[in-house]
């Protein structure tokens, strides 16, 4: 994707709107939007966005995950197993 194409003035979107949601719908690659020249704004299909925030929770896990290794919050699998096995067993 070159970002190049995909940017266009707020007057466009304004103009286009209809055509606009389609192809973003179709082509699955945002739009970056400018006001005076400036981008302000990127917009982009509620397919791309919904996997957008599915790749970022997912990131965060494991950046969750890592951290809690660094500060060495971590137990050996067989131990968490077993705990988890005692756990079941008192209910």
């Amino acid at each position: 994707m070159k970002l190049s194409d995909h940017i266009k003035p707020i007057s466009y979107l304004k103009a286009h709107a209809a055509e606009v949601i389609r192809n973003l719908s179709a082509q699955r690659e945002p739009m970056v939007i400018t006001q005076n020249g400036e981008a302000k704004a990127v917009i982009q299909d509620v397919k791309s966005y919904e996997q957008t925030q599915e790749t970022m929770a997912l990131l965060k896990i494991l950046a969750l995950g890592t951290r809690q290794i660094e500060e060495g919050k971590v137990q050996p699998a067989n131990d968490a197993v077993a705990r988890l096995r005692n756990r079941s067993k008192k209910r």
